[in-house]
């Protein structure tokens, strides 16, 4: 079992910039997906951006220029670099892990940007 813990949440006026980390309870060196996906009022939850096995990202389009993934293997941690931040990105951001058949979602950290 692998408990996901997302911080850096907040609020922030557009153009701003807020970094979000997910702290995993055990090793992230061995994943086939970890990252962040988000979800808005009303809406789908959306992928914003991953690492997936080998070491490669994806990111989704609208994020791309704007948003960063990183990672610490060493603090098991994923982060994500937010900048110039729109209202449109305000949501609920969650961590994810997939591991083989067993796939680990964090509670989640809002992040609301006011226009």
């Amino acid at each position: 079992q692998v408990q996901l813990v997302e911080s850096g949440g907040g609020l922030v006026q557009a153009g701003g910039s807020l970094r979000l980390s997910c702290a995993a309870s055990g090793s992230i060196f061995s994943i086939n997906v970890m990252g962040w996906y988000r979800q808005a009022p009303g809406k789908q939850r959306e992928l914003v951006a991953v690492f997936t096995s080998g070491g490669s990202t994806n990111y989704a389009d609208s994020m791309k220029g704007r948003f960063t993934i990183s990672r610490d293997n060493a603090k098991n941690t994923v982060y994500l670099q937010m900048n110039s931040l729109k209202p449109e990105d305000t949501a609920v951001y969650y961590c994810r892990l997939v591991r083989y058949e067993y796939d680990y979602w964090g509670q989640g950290t809002q992040v609301t940007v006011s226009s």
